[in-house]
């Protein structure tokens, strides 16, 4: 019928340009094509400043449950034919972010960062309700003072790692905001630890959803503790805030690896042996993060490259105008 089409892409470029070389990675015997696990130790790397993925970093893996991890993956496979299907897949990035993985995608159109409010008078697009009580109460905290928590829409956490995030975040003595859903632990109400909420009644705040744009852009918040999913990487490179990472599942360990080792805007956690993040390690990294000069720097140069981005002018500026003016024929 001649009708063109277009895809849009929720992940990043990097995540996409590896799910369109799965084919070439199962004919080379690097993937196998029921799983999608891993056939060898070697890391897969796309291009030079692609951040290599390896058998916990591919945005289909889920170790600990191989059903999962193969239903991942066939929905992988079935991404692959929007690549030659559509005339154009636009994603939420910016050009130079991630150039290489862009280049690996001729069809490719990164128009973000799709901050609403780089176009609206107000912000939309929510999963629950929000509790805008919480920038009153950003007002009143001082400066660069705030950790703001969030884990998306989805993550879970068990009862004792919750816990021991509550009680990590207690230690470091800062003002917070946490958003905690509904069903934020095991798909059922967290329950705090004793005394939790009391105890910190003076500089927490816990809300169940949040305005995450206008609080990455509140002047109060000093850093953003995140799942990693790639709306929040884009809201918090948008708005040049530095991260805390504690990725959750399928892409977010690789947007991890953008954050901390390509872009250089955020710290790790590491977990131990059972893969349990204790307290102490999360008042380690807050205090670490905090304190880093260079990493807040880093963030403000990417903050000012995605904004020059959607602009006049600039590359997701272009590449949205191509777009239009190509539906107009």
């Amino acid at each position: 019928m001649g009708i063109e089409s277009v895809a849009f892409c929720p992940c990043g470029p990097g995540t996409l340009a590896l799910v369109f070389d799965i084919p070439r990675l199962i004919e080379a015997g690097h993937v196998n094509g029921i799983d999608g696990s891993l056939l060898n130790e070697e890391l897969i790397c796309l291009a030079k400043d692609i951040p290599a993925f390896s058998s916990n970093r591919l945005p289909w893996g889920c170790p600990s449950d191989l059903t999962v991890q193969e239903i991942l993956f066939r929905l992988a496979l079935q991404c692959i034919p929007a690549k030659n299907l559509s005339n154009w897949l636009l994603c939420n990035s910016v050009y130079e972010l991630d150039s290489s993985a862009c280049d690996l995608i001729p069809n490719i159109l990164p128009i973000g960062p799709l901050l609403a409010s780089n176009h609206l008078g107000h912000y939309t697009g929510n999963f629950w309700p929000e509790d805008s009580t919480c920038i009153g109460w950003l007002d009143k905290q001082p400066a660069g003072s705030v950790i703001y928590v969030a884990f998306g829409s989805l993550a879970i956490l068990s009862q004792n790692q919750f816990n021991e995030l509550a009680l990590g975040i207690e230690l470091v003595g800062r003002p917070f905001l946490w958003v905690v859903r509904s069903d934020f632990t095991n798909g059922s109400a967290a329950e705090y630890p004793d005394g939790f909420i009391e105890r910190v009644a003076e500089h927490g705040k816990i809300v169940s959803w949040a305005p995450q744009e206008k609080v990455l852009a509140h002047p109060s918040v000093a850093c953003f503790l995140s799942h990693c999913g790639w709306n929040s990487t884009m809201d918090g490179i948008g708005i040049g805030v530095p991260f805390l990472c504690w990725p959750y599942f399928a892409d977010q360990f690789h947007n991890q690896s953008y954050i901390c080792d390509k872009w250089k805007v955020g710290l790790g956690l590491n977990p131990d042996e059972n893969g349990f993040i204790s307290r102490h390690e999360i008042k380690k990294k807050i205090e670490m993060l905090v304190s880093d000069d260079g990493i807040k720097a880093n963030a403000e140069k990417l903050k000012e490259m995605a904004r020059k981005s959607v602009i006049e002018g600039g590359s997701s500026y272009k590449n949205f105008q191509t777009f239009v003016e190509a539906l107009k024929q």
